[in-house]
């Protein structure tokens, strides 16, 4: 099969590689649309030490299923599926809590450390095991089941904020996954969502998506600002989607007393947290990791249209254009969102 193979850090070649093996309780799915995720783009280089070449990568997919193992049930060749990017073992003291995004042997898609190793679904063939299925409803195409894990991620960090109707939120990096947390929020019935980033383009953009403030926090008046959005007191809530410590700052400072921030985003392995400000104020501050058993319920969401995931595709295009497109996506102030590899697709075209 054709697989988009990194074989060396930064280098990304379009190769023939042996089609994935398949387990007892696997099921082999022919990729249709994969999502080129940060994670990827920031991790290719070596950074992260999360894709140590030689590496398929690529967790955020969906297609059809061609090949079941010999112990799966309930699934069939010919199934429309996508599937989570944490592939958890199922039988470990958090998995049988329902804690599968913390699974003391989970193993993520697309990703090589000094751990593990799992090829991943820039490919046209990949094997996942059928815990991990969910079935694609028909009113979403195979683009917009791609960011269910995305989406996933996002909703998860809503539930642990427990929002309720009419709370005000902060969003901060309005990235992919502040975008869709942005959206989450209103579809949850938050109001105000406002969002901070320091660029320009990305403020239009959430001001676009519903945003009801889009704010560069580095302002000298977006303290008063906030509070001017949120009857003086602050937002019942921030979610911190960039992992930069400006940023935690940020969350941190744009909440009531007593409100909530969810850390979402880890770009840095560390960050200087306000302490004085958290404990003076009773912060609650969680940290959220992927998702945790949302699929079902954002490809609901997807179908019912109460978010807009077309309105974050860039581009789409062919498995084989994939390396020109990470080059693009690596390129500073890319005005680029998400760009969908489609294998066996023709030539790439905007979206």
């Amino acid at each position: 099969m054709k697989a988009l193979v990194l074989t060396a850090y930064g280098k990304l070649e379009h190769l023939d590689v042996p089609e994935p093996t398949l387990g007892a309780q696997d099921v082999l799915v022919q990729v249709a649309a994969c999502g080129i995720c940060g994670s990827d783009v920031h991790g290719m280089d070596g950074s992260t030490g999360r894709r140590i070449p030689p590496l398929i990568m690529g967790h955020e997919a969906a297609g059809t299923i061609r090949e079941i193992g010999r112990d799966v049930s309930g699934w069939s060749a010919g199934d429309r599926v996508t599937f989570d990017s944490t592939i958890s073992c199922g039988a470990c003291w958090h998995c049988v809590r329902g804690e599968s995004n913390l699974c003391d042997n989970r193993t993520v898609l697309g990703v090589s450390c000094d751990e593990y190793r799992r090829d991943g679904a820039y490919a046209e063939h990949v094997s996942v095991p059928q815990r991990i299925l969910c079935r694609i409803p028909a009113a979403v195409g195979f683009a917009q089941a791609a960011m269910t894990e995305p989406l996933a991620v996002a909703v998860h960090a809503v539930r642990l904020a427990r929002p309720e109707v009419g709370e005000s939120a902060v969003v901060v990096g309005t990235g992919m996954i502040g975008l869709l947390i942005l959206q989450v929020l209103r579809a949850a019935g938050c109001s105000p969502v406002i969002a901070l980033d320091i660029d320009g383009a990305k403020r239009e953009r959430a001001r676009a998506m519903g945003a009801a403030l889009a704010l560069d926090p580095r302002s000298p008046g977006v303290a008063k600002q906030v509070l001017q959005g949120t009857d003086g007191r602050g937002a019942d809530m921030a979610f911190e989607a960039v992992g930069v410590s400006a940023s935690v700052q940020s969350a941190a400072g744009a909440v009531r007393r007593g409100g909530r921030v969810v850390l979402v985003g880890n770009l840095s392995a560390n960050v200087d947290l306000p302490l004085q400000v958290i404990v003076t104020r009773q912060i609650t501050v969680r940290g959220s990791c992927a998702s945790q058993g949302e699929f079902a319920a954002c490809l609901r969401m997807i179908g019912e249209r109460r978010v807009d995931l077309d309105a974050l595709i860039s581009a789409r295009a062919p498995l084989e254009e994939g390396a020109a497109w990470f080059g693009r996506l690596r390129e500073p102030g890319a005005p680029l969102l998400k760009v969908i590899l489609e294998p066996g697709a023709g030539k790439g075209r905007a979206s």
